[in-house]
């Protein structure tokens, strides 16, 4: 499975971002898929994954009520809505996809994409 992650950008605080996630070679449609992350000097943290039903699980603490994740997978495409910034979102988001069912720990995936930079200015 190839992912190709796009979307990040540079944003001042309080501004909303959309991430894409387009997946190739191989079923999309039977995939849970993540949003990971990884800020400067820090580990990889799992933000928020979604079944390929559409059931979803996040990290509370950090994205609670402003990220949103998404799916179609006619497009075989996994969207990630990031709305009210702030500057700690600052990281390199990765897209992932894991063949099993839903969870919530970046080891526990078996495909990764490249990874899109965003930044957040206060």
């Amino acid at each position: 499975v190839q992912l190709q992650a796009s979307g990040g950008g540079l944003v001042q605080a309080g501004g909303s971002l959309r991430l894409s996630c387009a997946a190739s070679g191989g079923t999309f449609s039977t995939y849970a898929m993540g949003w990971l992350r990884q800020a400067p000097g820090k580990e990889r943290d799992f933000v928020v994954a979604i079944s390929w039903s559409g059931v979803s699980i996040g990290n509370a603490d950090s994205v609670k009520g402003r990220f949103t994740i998404s799916r179609d997978n006619a497009k075989n495409t996994v969207y990630l809505q990031m709305n009210s910034l702030k500057p700690d979102d600052t990281a390199v988001y990765y897209c992932a996809a894991r063949d099993g069912d839903l969870r919530d720990g970046a080891e526990l995936y078996h495909y990764w994409g490249q990874g899109t930079q965003v930044t957040v200015s206060s």
